[in-house]
């Protein structure tokens, strides 16, 4: 009789590849949210460019970003739990998982300044935005060498 463990194996590949594609949906919008927020910043609240500006944010938001981060969340602890062995493959895994959670953070502070554009209440200036839009790319560029090089 097949054990459970090597049923889900069966299902890996087709896991990792959900991950995968969820991750790079979830990197577009941590990508493209403060691209729109450098443009809003310099919007007149309440002109018809500021309220363009609030529909893509939210439906970026709400539509693929949150989406994609809850299944890439979801299929990344799936191989977690069918192959235990890679938090004990080295430390990369762990480092890997903070450099994860913090690009949670960085997606719930996004959200947090989209509400903010949403009442128009941003205080921000549209250069906190741009130097902000970088933090996602970093840390994208940790976790692929984590992942691909394995360095520690």
């Amino acid at each position: 009789m097949e054990s459970a463990a090597s049923s889900f194996g069966a299902y890996y590949l087709w896991i990792k590849a959900i991950h995968v594609i969820a991750v790079i949906s979830w990197m577009a919008g941590l990508l493209y949210l403060p691209r729109l927020f450098v443009y809003h910043a310099t919007a007149e609240p309440g002109s018809t460019q500021s309220e363009t500006f609030k529909l893509m944010e939210r439906r970026l938001a709400h539509a693929i970003m949150t989406p994609a981060m809850i299944v890439s969340f979801i299929a990344g602890f799936a191989m977690l739990a069918i192959n235990p062995g890679l938090m004990g493959a080295g430390s990369f895994m762990h480092i890997k998982l903070l450099f994860v959670f913090a690009l949670l953070g960085v997606h719930l502070m996004m959200l947090r300044w989209r509400r903010e554009f949403e009442e128009d209440r941003n205080t921000r200036p549209q250069r906190f935005y741009r130097i902000v839009n970088e933090v996602p790319t970093l840390l994208m560029v940790g976790i692929v060498i984590l992942i691909i090089v394995r360095p520690v």
